[in-house]
């Protein structure tokens, strides 16, 4: 008798167990992104992709048996509407962390409720100056554009190329990277002839780009997102500018080559592993999860999962990581978040300490270019 008794006393306990841990609430994660807008070719893979990731995580089991639910905004690549829905995210959705947004002038908004909120952020944009200096409660996951500067120094040094043009977007990405560029060149003996700006908006540069071709540089260097170096292409081919351009990693998918038509062949940029990954050797670490990654978002969305795309599968896979190890308050995912190491991702292989909150090094970046309206590896 008292055997049955304690076996019925241990099955219901078992139930309980089960019933609670099925009840328990699920851990609630912001996501503000650029999904409609200037931007959207950042923010619509990220936001997708997302998605994609928290389903598949809740579709195993969760974390620690908890789903992950994604509460997701649109920011519409606009600052003051990020700092809106940032906060609801804090104050009134209670998040405990929050990923993106998808640029740098939205992240950069957003900075100030993220610390005082004392909530983790995991932006989505390039921006150097996102984590420098090194803010409590600020990471990120796209490359930095120092290290994408420095990529691009590297070929131009290599190729005995010294004298060069800048032509920069004035927004927060365009003034981060003009920044960059300017204090490295010296560094690699690279001397600026010329250093301009567009708008945002601006639909012809030709006034800028004729300077340029007046000028002894032996190549261009333009920084900004679409469709605005499209535009700089296209205006580059009609005046018949023959010196090398490069761009930077915010131009990096294939959306740049249909805004640019043939005006892309040519044009070169450093870019994360995701675009070749085909290309990569089989011994490449990354080689593996971008393949995954690709065939993934392929099966789930009809389109090649982007290097844009691949920053929102990082945020999410490394908060995942950080709630395993440390817990599930802002806190404790903050701590854990800091304690990262070698976390193999579609970005890079991902490091963090108490002084980089970017976590990466130029090894996430490689050199690609535009060839027949595809991309190829740079020797």
């Amino acid at each position: 008798m008292k055997k049955l008794v304690s076996t019925a006393f241990a099955s219901i306990a078992l139930f309980c167990l089960s019933t609670a841990a099925l009840a328990a609430p699920p851990i609630k994660i912001g996501a503000l992104f650029a999904v409609t807008g200037p931007a959207s070719f950042l923010g619509e893979p990220e936001r997708n992709t997302a998605q994609m990731v928290v389903d598949e995580i809740n579709k195993a089991g969760g974390v620690k048996g908890r789903k992950l639910e994604l509460i997701t905004y649109d920011t519409g690549g606009d600052a003051t509407k990020a700092v809106q829905l940032a906060n609801k995210l804090v104050k009134n959705d209670q998040v405990v962390a929050i990923i993106g947004p998808s640029t740098t002038g939205d992240s950069m908004a957003i900075i100030p409720v993220v610390e005082k909120a004392q909530v983790p952020l995991i932006s989505c944009a390039a921006g150097s100056k996102i984590t420098e200096p090194v803010k409590k409660w600020v990471f990120k996951t796209a490359q930095n554009d120092g290290l994408a500067v420095a990529r691009i120094y590297e070929q131009l040094k290599k190729e005995k190329k010294t004298k060069v043009a800048i032509l920069s977007v004035s927004d927060g990405f365009g003034a981060s990277g003009r920044e960059q560029l300017k204090a490295q060149a010296s560094r690699y003996g690279i001397q600026i002839l010329s250093d301009d700006t567009y708008g945002p908006k601006d639909t012809d540069m030709t006034a800028q780009l004729a300077k340029i071709r007046g000028s002894q540089a032996q190549a261009l260097i333009c920084w900004g997102t679409n469709p605005g170096p499209a535009v700089i292409a296209r205006n580059a081919k009609q005046l018949g500018l023959t010196i090398p351009v490069y761009m930077s990693h915010g131009v990096s998918s294939k959306k740049f080559i249909e805004l640019a038509g043939d005006a892309a062949e040519g044009i070169r940029l450093p870019s994360g592993k995701v675009l070749v990954a085909d290309l990569l050797p089989k011994n490449d670490k990354q080689r593996g999860s971008l393949l995954a990654f690709i065939k993934d978002y392929q099966n789930h969305f009809k389109a090649e999962g982007d290097h844009f795309g691949g920053h929102a599968w990082d945020a999410v896979m490394l908060l995942k990581g950080a709630i395993e190890k440390g817990g599930d308050t802002p806190a404790g995912i903050r701590n854990a978040l800091e304690a990262t190491r070698n976390f193999p991702g579609i970005g890079g292989v991902f490091s963090y300490s108490a002084k980089d909150h970017a976590g990466l090094t130029k090894d996430a970046f490689t050199l690609v270019e535009v060839r027949k309206k595809d991309w190829v590896l740079v020797k």
